[in-house]
């Protein structure tokens, strides 16, 4: 026996030492620490709902010391009370500071820790049905319910209706009341029937029993008083006496009177806030319903309602209308050459397949084992020049496959036509905001994408390898897609001739300021005031999606062709509008920091309000396309490009060099690269779509964007001649002379500073002698000769 008892002693001192794990220090710390805690996410919380609009913005800067937010705890607040109270359970989450300062005194004090957990497992339920709960009523303020709540009722809704919902709250809250609180009929029957004696007791007894009641009330400590005796007569009712007010006792520390003066402040403010915001939002709401049954949904397009989309008889049928011819000797030549020239360099090939595409045909091999990746990378110029082809490309390894993809361009390579693109299944019944249709993978298949998740595009390609006919299939997708309520296009053509075909949609597609003559942009000036304007419309879309409640164009535009938006307020139906820009470098070159900055702004801010940039050019070196530009531009397109650098530059990886050309291109979104044989849409037909587009009844004008002023122009004050410059008439001869008004040969000429020579200049274009600023050309002259300038002069003196 003794032995048994050695033996079960080691296994009884683990137990004594997990119970007594914490010293009464450690317990003191503990405990201070889970109160001060307590005490940092209650001031968090409630200073949250006063600064939480504030602090929005600082949510995602908390590593930066530099910005500080409102709230009382600053960006540590800010950050835990968006957590707990908007993506958690709302206003209920100030129970958790309650539970920690409970948990920290028993700490503190050293108390017995039996009931901590009881109460940590209600205070959960009471959080959670308290959300949900307000949730429920609140759908309008999310702070009150915060996330859970919303979420619970939306998916609770789904299953049992607003009714259901309501019952299970119902339950929740009489499992609560039954379990916590001991509630029961039997304790509201004698609750009101203790509540009626002692009403009857008031009207029949006199002196007597208002002592009566003086006696009752201490009898909950169990004392016993002298003069109870006197006050009844009968000893049997003593008993029935201490049984009420037992059952009263139990009652009143269940749902205190003193608790419910302090939560009725509370509680039922809010809620009758809440039912408030209920009602009013509840109003516009039902108007909302009622326009729509009157009146159906708001349709953007009943302005052009005959409007009829183009047909596919517009395109032509280039080649083989998409069928491609299969060379059986073609295909075993080029399969025997590269399972030569791999086992040359002993690299043994377990299988091999081809997959054939419009212009090019992927072999994919399955090496042996042992065999390196790298290896058969390295070998890229070795099997080109087995193969005397040009344009080979290794895909070493194809992703989500575990093979290694070896594309050869097809010796008589197939046409793929926008009408094969444009009829395909694919393209017809995409669901997409902005569907484009690109052109056909290695497999055949249509590639189709959508815009307005990419969100913006770059495109890039050494001249003539098929960047027009990209831009081209680019907006033919569009046109045969959307309605020109829908979408509109800004366009920029430097060159002057690829685009000028669009000239005849201007008033069902193009969008232009308010003073241009034309639509399609060829002047630099003109593209840096248009830039900006699409900045100030960016600004504007934003504060009604503010308005309106929205995340972005999509919810929009569905609140308000459900009449939820009134037009009284400012709102109207927003169509998406694509920026188009063609040689982009020319741009930049122009323009430079002027044109790239508004660019770099639309495309971090743009993508959400419905505004997307497609940018094309030759040169993508990295002065033309940006660090910003790239970061904001995550799908492109390349083209043949003459070098690897080039390739790397728009596509962060190789590849773009080795393409064949004639559309043939690659694209990626971030991910993978995806070869694409672009469509190929002829200028005839351009031209016949246009034309049947421009011949249909049409708006008023082109879309106007905001009017937007150039900081460069002169004010009235620099046309005020007596605060002109006393160097200003030398300046001007300076001009006139030399015929080229800058503010860099005023400073040569007549030894002035920057600044003076730069106001001068504003004084001189005021007055009418030299043009506009346009970007790093020098300014026009407008005077001709001295004599000219004499004229000026003179008249201005009478």
């Amino acid at each position: 026996m003794a032995k048994k008892a050695k033996k079960t002693k080691p296994a009884s001192t683990p137990k004594k030492k997990g119970t007594f794990k914490l010293s009464q220090q450690n317990k003191i710390l503990l405990g201070s620490i889970f109160i001060l805690f307590s005490i940092a996410l209650f001031f968090s919380f409630v200073s949250f709902y006063f600064t939480w609009q504030d602090d929005q913005s600082m949510l995602s800067e908390f590593a930066n010391r530099n910005e500080k937010a409102s709230n009382l705890l600053n960006k540590f607040g800010a950050n835990i009370s968006h957590f707990f109270i908007y993506k958690g359970f709302g206003i209920a989450s100030l129970i958790l500071p309650f539970l920690l300062s409970i948990t920290g005194l028993y700490l503190f004090l050293g108390l017995e820790k039996k009931g901590i957990l009881k109460k940590w497992i209600w205070g959960f339920i009471f959080i959670i049905w308290i959300s949900i709960a307000l949730g429920f009523f609140a759908i309008k303020r999310p702070l009150l319910g915060g996330l859970v709540g919303y979420e619970m009722n939306d998916f609770l809704q789904d299953y049992t209706g607003k009714i259901g919902v309501l019952l299970l709250l119902l339950f929740g809250l009489i499992f609560i009341l039954v379990r916590l609180f001991k509630f029961s009929p039997e304790n509201i029957a004698s609750y009101i029937k203790s509540k009626k004696q002692s009403l009857e007791s008031d009207f029949k007894a006199g002196t007597s029993t208002s002592s009566k009641e003086e006696i009752v009330i201490p009898l909950d400590k169990g004392e016993k008083n002298i003069d109870v005796p006197d006050a009844y007569t009968h000893k049997e009712e003593i008993p029935s006496i201490k049984k009420e007010i037992k059952l009263s006792d139990d009652f009143e520390v269940t749902v205190p009177e003193e608790e419910k003066e302090v939560i009725k402040p509370e509680v039922p403010e809010v809620a009758m806030e809440v039912e408030k915001v209920v009602e009013e939002n509840e109003e516009p709401s039902s108007i909302a319903k009622k326009l729509v049954e009157d009146f159906g949904e708001f349709d953007p397009t009943l302005e052009l309602g005959n409007y009829k989309f183009p047909i596919l008889d517009l395109l032509d049928k280039h080649g083989t209308t998409g069928s491609i011819t299969i060379n059986q000797e073609e295909l075993e030549e080029n399969k025997n050459k590269i399972v030569e020239t791999l086992k040359n360099y002993k690299i043994g090939i377990a299988q091999i397949k081809a997959t054939i595409g419009p212009t090019v045909t992927l072999y994919e091999i399955v090496p042996e084992a042992g065999v390196r990746i790298s290896k058969i990378k390295n070998l890229e110029d070795d099997i080109a020049l087995s193969l005397a082809a040009l344009g080979i490309r290794i895909i070493a390894p194809i992703p989500g496959k575990g093979t290694i993809g070896i594309e050869v361009p097809n010796k008589n390579s197939t046409i793929v036509s926008m009408r094969s693109v444009i009829a395909s299944k694919k393209f017809q019944e995409a669901e997409m905001e902005l569907p484009i249709a690109f052109g056909k993978t290695i497999s055949n298949e249509t590639f189709v994408v959508d815009l307005a998740k990419m969100p913006h595009l770059l495109m890039a390609g050494a001249t003539g390898q098929g960047k027009s006919v990209g831009l081209n299939a680019v907006l033919t997708s569009l046109l045969y897609k959307k309605h020109p309520a829908e979408v509109k296009f800004v366009l920029v053509d430097p060159k002057k001739v690829e685009l000028t075909l669009f000239n005849k949609i201007e008033r069902h597609f193009l969008a232009k300021l308010p003073d241009s003559a034309e639509a399609i942009l060829t002047d630099n000036a003109k593209v840096i005031n248009t830039v900006n304007s699409l900045c100030i419309e960016m600004d504007d879309r934003y504060e009604l999606l503010k308005k309106a409640m929205v995340r972005n164009l999509k919810e929009y535009n569905h609140k308000f062709k459900t009449r939820k938006l009134n037009p009284e307020d400012g709102h109207k139906f927003l169509p998406y509008i694509v920026l188009v820009i063609d040689e982009f470098a020319d741009l930049i070159m122009t323009a430079g920091k002027e044109v790239e900055t508004p660019i770099a702004r639309l495309a971090q801010l743009a993508r959400a309000i419905g505004i997307h940039l497609i940018i094309a050019t030759q040169r993508p070196s990295v002065n033309v396309i940006t660090g910003i530009i790239k970061a904001n531009f995550p799908a492109r397109i390349a083209f043949r490009v003459t070098s690897k650098i080039d390739s790397r530059t728009i596509l962060d990886a190789s590849g773009a060099d080795q393409l064949i050309g004639r559309g043939d291109m690659l694209y990626t979104q971030g991910n993978d690269v995806t070869r694409i044989q672009c469509a190929f849409v002829d200028t005839p037909e351009v031209e016949k779509i246009t034309e049947y587009i421009g011949s249909q009844r049409a708006y008023p004008e082109a879309h106007e964007l905001p009017e937007y002023s150039g900081e460069e122009s002169g004010t009235s004050l620099d046309n005020n001649i007596s605060e002109r410059d006393a160097m200003f008439r030398d300046a001007a001869e300076v001009i006139v002379i030399a015929q080229q008004g800058s503010a860099s040969l005023i400073q040569r000429k007549l030894k002035l500073g920057y600044n003076r020579a730069g106001r001068i200049i504003d004084q001189l274009e005021a007055a009418g002698i030299v043009g506009p600023f346009e970007g790093s050309k020098a300014r026009q002259v407008y005077v001709p000769d001295m004599i000219a300038l004499e004229e000026i002069f003179n008249n201005e003196k009478k």
